[in-house]
């Protein structure tokens, strides 16, 4: 794994896409930390970071649209794969690679509470805790621009498919919104979502037995709980989505400074889970 990273961070710094991620977002972080801090005497640098997230959903698709595209089509994934080296290791590798670049400007904007400490009121822990959000939430995102790269072999596909994921992640509550919240249509909802798991569970297993299982056994307990307490599926569709809002969590730390616990953990699982799906893809492809 340590020769991996090694090799990914050099590669991103080699090249122009390291420092182009680190200086652009540098840059708009410094603008909003002018516009709202130095000039309209903001206390709370957490207003600048937030201000800054649709920079960061823009940019990260450049970041991770080769990281597993660009081997696929040289070809260059057959080396790694068969390395004496585990498809994990390489998918961790690359991953940490990616983390390193996005560390980068956020050790830089650990200067600006400082600058606001020197010069007046400052909320050093609210601020410190929002860079570690916005950080994780950088995670989270380069987890999903890492899983849309291993599933394609083109680069512009990748970076498409993975701006059209996070476009969705923004506007997430106001999706949400628009889902029913009746009983019955929180029973469809959460069946559509049952099968888009087993759909899952399918493209990773190839093996119909246990995703018929999967489907069975889900389907049973909510149409149970459904006959059971209808009544307790009014309003739980969107009640159930909501909580994984990944902009609800980061404003938990930068508009209400508070250090929120489940967003934490909210972040901390997802990517869990789509590193592990990465890796998942990968060994398919692998033993294809």
């Amino acid at each position: 794994m340590k020769a991996v990273y090694k090799r990914e961070v050099q590669s991103y710094f080699n090249s122009m896409i390291g420092w182009m991620f680190t200086a652009v977002l540098t840059a708009f972080i410094g603008i909003y930390f002018m516009a709202y801090n130095l000039f309209q005497g903001d206390a709370y640098f957490s207003t600048a970071l937030g201000a800054t997230l649709f920079v960061l959903m823009v940019l990260v698709p450049i970041l991770t649209m080769r990281s597993m595209a660009e081997e696929r089509r040289s070809r260059t994934d057959q080396l790694l794969l068969t390395a004496p080296v585990s498809v994990t290791a390489v998918v961790m590798g690359k991953y940490l690679a990616m983390l390193t670049v996005l560390a980068c400007p956020l050790v830089i904007a650990c200067l600006c509470p400082l600058i606001i400490h020197f010069n007046g009121t400052a909320f050093l822990l609210a601020d410190y805790a929002t860079i570690l959000a916005f950080f994780l939430l950088g995670a989270v995102e380069i987890a999903v621009g890492l899983l849309i790269s291993a599933l394609t072999e083109s680069q512009v596909l990748s970076a498409v498919g993975t701006f059209g994921l996070l476009l969705v992640l923004y506007l997430w509550d106001g999706l949400v919104a628009y889902l029913p919240s009746t009983a019955g249509g929180s029973l469809a909802g959460l069946l559509v979502i049952l099968a888009l798991v087993c759909f899952l569970v399918n493209a990773l297993s190839s093996n119909w037995k246990v995703t018929a299982a999967v489907f069975v056994v889900g389907a049973a307990a909510i149409i149970g709980g459904y006959a059971a307490a209808s009544d307790r599926f009014a309003g739980l569709l969107p009640d159930v989505l909501g909580r994984f809002s990944l902009l609800g969590a980061f404003d938990s730390f930068s508009v209400d400074h508070v250090f929120d616990v489940r967003g934490v953990l909210l972040y901390l699982s997802l990517i869990a889970l789509l590193v592990f799906l990465t890796v998942q893809v990968v060994q398919k492809r692998r033993w294809n």
